[in-house]
């Protein structure tokens, strides 16, 4: 293969990455700071940063303004959640108040913080619903970990919310969906594919694991197998616009060029995100 068209693989994998993770804001590892001063240490959860949200991107992001991505109301609910948080005495309203505050956090993205909150709630009041907010929020946060060390944390925090869940609801597949990916970002992959595996073979028709494993193909380099699955995506959602670029580059990168053009040609009529289009104009450019 070109150069040029390695590039390319690189290009469409990270623009896959970013649909895929539907990224918000970026959690920065280094971000920490007193959630709550008079707050009992061992009360915080194992591997968590004990951020309260503030001071995201640091001093690595210029001591830009934390909340410059929320809107005035939102930064105000936010600041009056985590004092009434604060401020609450006894461990029942806490624990309600625990709820709100992460639901604060969670429309401002910051979503490490927002997973530490749902995790107190759901330890206070064990719940299949409460542990999958909690572990909704850990993944969200993981899916932008900048770093391994970060990856790692914040995968095993969602891991652990899950496996409650999974305890009470073995068929939830979107959360085993959710604990293979945090696997994949591990020294342990195939730990992550054999429970994609597993989720395709209770639900052939799964959208989230067809194209997790079409991804893992493409960036194995196992082109035709990521050509059977974004092709069966496709028959499943022919609407799903990442599934129907990554055909055409599955296409493409099989030597079916002409019906790789075709698809390619398709993804412009179904999205206007200016990444995506770049990169499908880049494998059109290699392909005429």
């Amino acid at each position: 293969m070109k150069k040029n068209q390695i590039i390319l693989i690189v290009v469409a994998i990270a623009v896959a990455a970013a649909i895929f993770f539907l990224p918000k804001v970026v959690v920065n590892e280094k971000d920490k700071d007193n959630f709550a001063q008079n707050e009992n240490a061992a009360s915080v959860p194992e591997g968590h940063s004990e951020d309260d949200g503030h001071n995201h991107g640091g001093a690595e992001a210029g001591q830009a303004d934390v909340h410059m991505a929320a809107s005035p109301e939102q930064v105000m609910e936010l600041t009056t959640a985590r004092a009434k948080y604060n401020k609450a005495a006894d461990s029942e309203t806490r624990t309600r108040l625990a709820s709100e505050l992460a639901a604060a956090y969670a429309i401002v993205n910051k979503h490490d913080s927002a997973g530490y909150y749902y995790e107190i709630a759901a330890n206070a009041r064990p719940g299949e619903k409460s542990y999958k907010k909690a572990g909704d929020a850990y993944f969200e946060a993981f899916s932008f970990a900048t770093t391994q060390e970060r990856a790692n944390e914040l995968g095993a925090k969602a891991r652990g919310m899950y496996e409650q869940v999974l305890k009470n609801n073995p068929t939830d597949l979107d959360a085993k969906t959710n604990v293979a990916m945090t696997y994949i970002a591990t020294t342990n992959p195939m730990q992550g594919i054999t429970l994609l595996r597993e989720v395709i073979s209770a639900d052939p028709n799964n959208q989230k694991a067809l194209f997790n494993l079409g991804i893992l193909s493409v960036q194995s380099r196992q082109f035709d197998k990521a050509e059977e699955r974004f092709r069966k995506l496709i028959a499943v959602n022919p609407e799903h616009v990442e599934g129907t670029f990554y055909l055409g580059v599955s296409l493409a990168e099989t030597g079916k060029d002409e019906e790789a053009k075709a698809v390619l040609n398709k993804v412009k009529t179904m999205s206007s995100d200016p990444a995506l289009l770049t990169s499908v104009d880049e494998y059109l450019a290699q392909l005429n």
